[in-house]
């Protein structure tokens, strides 16, 4: 069996909250893949610890500080993007997780801000950025498995995440004519930084939901985006991908 391969020469990518997490590893993706990718994250420790990491790409990459819940924020960093773009990547997030009667209002607008109206703010400041002389436009929004069947102590989270899977499917009807294709992926539970500060007993519980028995890895979600970024997938529009092993029909 051959392993798929992807060349992304000459085209460009925005990952949003791309400095650590999944958002490094699709960033490390796409680079390794030969495109070029303008990262935006909120943390300033996260981007300068990215830009070490990446520095034998340093021709490739383009780094800036943005609040995607900010409007303006968001409309500077797109007027700093040195090239035109082909490909966005809506993966930042955060969480404020809480028993909705234990939810404070400001818990609620924080995780919708960023998680939902984030993406708004993103896409709409980058829209006339896309380049114009390409068809192959994509956007991939990041969603999250609990969107598709709830989690308790998560109702900012899980709103806005399911949010997002209407918010693509709509994109999908209005942009398609414009030479785009909008899909979601639907990450399970995956080993990162955060996860792996959590006691093990907690790691082993998550692992027992999984029908594979085991956390999903940062490449399972980077090669997930890559494949709806291709051309392979050109004619995929509108879907949310699950990469949970499982886990949503569990």
């Amino acid at each position: 069996m051959q392993n798929i391969t992807y060349n992304f020469q000459n085209k460009s990518a925005i990952v949003t909250g791309g400095a650590s997490g999944i958002g490094f590893q699709i960033t490390k993706s796409f680079l390794e893949s030969g495109a070029k990718v303008s990262v935006w994250d909120y943390s300033d420790a996260a981007l300068a610890q990215a830009k070490s990491e990446l520095s034998a790409f340093a021709s490739q990459l383009h780094f800036t500080k943005v609040d995607v819940g900010s409007r303006e924020s968001c409309a500077q960093a797109a007027g700093s993007v040195p090239w035109a773009v082909d490909i966005l990547v809506n993966n930042a997030g955060i969480t404020r997780d809480k028993s909705f009667a234990k939810m404070t209002g400001e818990e609620w607008d924080a995780v919708i801000g960023t998680n939902l109206t984030g993406l708004f703010n993103v896409t709409k400041s980058l829209f006339e950025k896309f380049n114009a002389n390409s068809s192959h436009r994509r956007i991939v929004n990041i969603s999250s498995v609990v969107a598709l069947y709830g989690n308790f102590g998560q109702t900012n989270y899980v709103a806005a995440k399911a949010g997002v899977i209407g918010l693509t499917k709509t994109w999908a009807k209005e942009f398609a004519r414009k030479g785009f294709t909008v899909n979601a992926i639907a990450p399970g539970f995956i080993r990162t930084a955060m996860t792996q500060a959590m006691p093990k007993e907690a790691l082993e519980q998550m692992a027992a939901r999984v029908p594979a028995q085991r956390l999903g890895e940062t490449e399972d979600i980077a090669n997930a985006v890559l494949f709806l970024a291709s051309e392979q997938a050109s004619y995929i529009n509108g879907h949310t991908l699950s990469v949970d092993a499982g886990l949503v029909i569990g």
